[in-house]
């Protein structure tokens, strides 16, 4: 009897190899191999190679192409719409990952209450009929277009899609599904692999809106192989801590508009409610009149987010000062420290110093540096910042303000919240509307900008 082949392919990145390996030489991983048996299965590629001549089609000229079956439908949540610039796609496949319990599958059950959108097709791998409609109940979805299956299997699930031909269709979760053709277990990267290839084909051969689920590992990248974030459309993160209520979605791929695009909402008994102004949301509680609190104005996409950053220098004993940076880039609150240090003569070396941006948010765009600055010196000189100021722009190793892009848009949204003194680089000088000039002052330097605010 033939001995059955096998081969090793890591979980991580799903390169292949005839031997177990300790480290992944495509990833670096370690202890990512795990062990498939190789099953030549001369009438799938035959059953393949049917179904690809049944359905071949021919080249089209490109202005005799309708775009009208591709337009963009509305989901009925207005900040999934934003991030999709525009609502879901007809025929395309979006893959929405998030951590264990964020709320990936609320905001997609809440995704079918609208009946506007044609019949939904939920395939759930993870919970069965009746535990999913506890939950819809519970968020009080009651249409009849929305039809439940609770199935694992993808040739299955693959007939039932072509029997009722549904317009939606969501997969909960690919790490659950499996097909017979491949011997490793429901997870594994063949077996992520195989039926994202699947799901696409139904997809774009019946023009029906796919979406799938994917879990993420602990370092927060999705599970299974990178090729299943190339194939899809649009990729969705849902981010947020659960120490808070509210969650972002983030779009990071989106083949029919733009990216890094968010929304906000925060969770509550009823599900996912949607935040429409987060600005004020995330200044909700602001101290006034306390040293090492500044406000700034970062962008999201198109989207100007106002944040309160917060600073603490506190004197210490110890020979080592400690440093930490919560909700944005470590490494570069190190930098602005030395600037500081440098260009201002700020004897920094005996004070612990601790940022934060409040309410859990995490961003690195430049435009936070100025009001890092602001923040540290206002608690290092224990001089409180204008409860009505906001600051933003970049910081460079000489100490220069440097400019920061739609500056307009910033400004408003200051504006728009009450705040009537902006700080803003002199490079975006003449990108300030002349009806909002009386509520904008420029700075250079670092130094320039200290002696605005303190």
């Amino acid at each position: 009897m033939a001995r059955q082949k096998t081969r090793f392919v890591c979980q991580s990145c799903g390169y292949e190899t005839g031997k177990w390996l300790g480290r992944c030489p495509s990833c670096g991983e370690f202890a990512t191999f795990s062990e498939e048996a190789v099953v030549e299965d001369k009438s799938r590629y035959k059953r393949a190679a049917a179904a690809d001549e049944s359905r071949r089609s021919s080249s089209v000229v490109l202005s005799e192409i309708s775009a009208l079956d591709s337009a963009h439908m509305k989901t009925g949540i207005g900040e999934l719409d934003r991030v999709l610039s525009g609502g879901l796609v007809r025929g395309s496949f979006t893959l929405v990952g998030g951590d264990p319990g964020i709320g990936k599958s609320t905001l997609l059950i809440q995704l079918c209450k609208s009946a506007d959108k044609g019949k939904i097709l939920y395939v759930s791998g993870e919970e069965s009929a009746a535990q999913v409609k506890l939950r819809a109940s519970r968020l009080d979805i009651t249409t009849d277009d929305l039809l439940i299956l609770s199935e694992t299997n993808l040739k299955t699930i693959e007939n039932e899609i072509i029997n009722i031909r549904p317009d939606i269709v969501i997969i909960d979760s690919i790490q659950t599904m499996y097909t017979d053709d491949i011997t490793s277990a429901p997870g594994s990267v063949s077996q992520v692999r195989e039926s994202g290839y699947r799901l696409l084909n139904i997809a774009k051969q019946n023009n029906i809106t796919v979406i799938i689920v994917g879990h993420v590992t602990k370092e927060g990248q999705l599970a299974g192989p990178r090729v299943l974030e190339h194939m899809v459309d649009t990729v969705l993160y849902f981010e947020g801590d659960k120490n808070f209520s509210y969650r972002i979605l983030r779009c990071v791929k989106n083949r029919f508009g733009g990216t890094n695009e968010i929304g906000v909402f925060e969770m509550t008994g009823k599900g996912l409610r949607e935040i429409l102004n987060p600005s004020e949301y995330l200044l909700k509680g602001r101290p006034i009149g306390v040293p090492g609190s500044a406000v700034t104005c970062c962008m999201e996409g198109s989207r100007p987010l106002l944040v309160e950053v917060q600073a603490l220098a506190a004197y210490t004993g110890f020979q080592t000062p400690r440093r930490m940076a919560t909700g944005t880039d470590f490494g570069r609150v190190i930098m602005l420290m030395a600037v500081l240090e440098k260009r201002l003569n700020f004897s920094l070396a005996s004070f612990d110093i601790y940022v934060n941006l409040t309410g859990g948010i995490r961003l690195s765009e430049p435009s936070l540096d100025a009001a890092i600055i602001a923040c540290v010196a206002s608690s290092y000189k224990n001089k409180a910042v204008a409860p009505h100021t906001a600051i933003f722009g970049e910081v460079g190793l000489a100490g220069e303000l440097r400019g920061v892009g739609m500056c307009e848009k910033r400004i408003a949204e200051c504006v728009k919240l009450g705040f009537t003194d902006i700080i803003i680089p002199t490079a975006n000088s003449k990108e300030i509307p002349a009806e909002l000039k009386k509520n904008v002052r420029t700075a250079d330097n670092i130094n320039m900008l200290l002696s605005l605010i303190l």
